[in-house]
């Protein structure tokens, strides 16, 4: 069993749960430079948004994520990229390539984590854009 087994496992649960409202896929690249030509090759109506993760982006509450989701949701983005960076950060090209420089909290947390949290961020967001109970009672 893997260190990562657990965050995998809570990845895999929350993207079912996205998958009820969107596509939803989480994947791993090699390199900065792999993602950044994977986002470049994707065909579509509009280009990806691209979202990086980093502890200088912009932090949101929930409430705040949720609307900026619902935002880039009703100005038509068909694909919204959310990723999470190399050990040493981001490069000068690929934060000049990036829609969005956005942080989960100002404490280093570990890759797989990371990915458990941006998932779980996600469903909540997108359960308060549909009015589902799940982020009832919280600010």
């Amino acid at each position: 069993r893997s260190k990562s087994a657990p965050c995998d496992a809570l990845v895999e649960d929350y993207g079912a749960r996205i998958s009820r409202f969107m596509g939803w896929e989480a994947m791993r690249f090699g390199s900065e430079a792999a993602l950044l030509e994977w986002v470049r090759r994707q065909q579509g109506r509009t280009s990806p948004y691209l979202a990086l993760l980093d502890s200088r982006g912009r932090q949101f509450t929930s409430k705040q994520f949720a609307e900026h989701v619902g935002g880039l949701r009703d100005r038509g983005a068909q694909q919204i990229v959310f990723a999470i960076g190399p050990a040493d950060g981001w490069s000068k090209a690929a934060l000049a390539e990036a829609d969005l420089l956005m942080s989960v909290g100002s404490m280093t947390l570990p890759h797989e984590l990371a990915r458990a949290v941006v998932a779980e961020q996600i469903y909540r967001a997108l359960t308060i854009l549909a009015g589902h109970p799940y982020h009832s009672g919280h600010g």
